[in-house]
């Protein structure tokens, strides 16, 4: 693992799944999430790091979109991901990505979702192009990934997902498609759900 010691990212999130809105792995006001509504779940995760840095390198204005699958009676569940780095960063920066997303340098995205990680089929450099306005929400990665949504799903209570920490609620979506092509990783659903919020991961993770 990488030394922890110096490291934050905040910004907006994105994310979508093959789940039915609401997404029952979700928090729904004090009530906790459970199995997703296949029992597969197919997911893409979408990162615009507004500001941050890694022991003094500026990770600020890059996107990251990291790719997945899980099975929910597999032991342990675990994700079997592709990892795809914003094409702009320079190698260090890459590198450092790398270690945050993928939870080698511990912290908040060890303790929320990393840990989950099994399988790392590929960690890519890509165009990514991010959308996360109130109206819009769009994952491109050229060749690989398309999500849009564009739809809000009206909710009665707050819904939190573990993936950004559920002190950050956000809103759930419904998305018009979901696409990823990336070897063992191949779909293309309509109609299912996304949310988004905003996030804040450091070096030392929530108590």
């Amino acid at each position: 693992m990488t030394d922890p010691n110096d490291w934050w990212i905040e910004g907006s999130y994105f994310e979508a799944c093959n789940c039915e809105a609401v997404c029952p792995c979700r928090q729904q006001g004090n009530r906790p999430g459970g199995r997703s509504s296949y029992g597969i779940c197919e997911f893409a995760l979408s990162w615009y790091i507004e500001r941050g840095a890694f022991d003094g390198v500026d990770l600020s204005g890059f996107e990251v979109v990291l790719v997945g699958d899980y099975d929910d009676d597999e032991p342990g569940s675990p994700w079997r991901v592709a990892l795809y780095l914003d094409d702009h960063a320079d190698r260090h920066q890459q590198d450092a990505l790398a270690d945050i997303f993928l939870g080698r340098a511990g912290g908040t995205t060890l303790a929320n979702f990393a840990n989950a990680i099994g399988e790392v089929y590929a960690v890519r450099s890509a165009s990514i192009h991010l959308v996360h306005d109130p109206d819009d929400h769009t994952i491109d990665v050229e060749d690989h990934v398309y999500v849009r949504a564009k739809e809000p799903v009206v909710v009665e209570e707050p819904v939190a997902c573990g993936i950004p920490g559920y002190d950050h609620p956000g809103t759930e979506h419904r998305c018009e498609v979901m696409a990823v092509d990336e070897s063992s990783l191949q779909w293309e659903v309509m109609g299912r759900c996304g949310f988004s919020t905003d996030f804040s991961y450091g070096a030392q993770s929530p108590s």
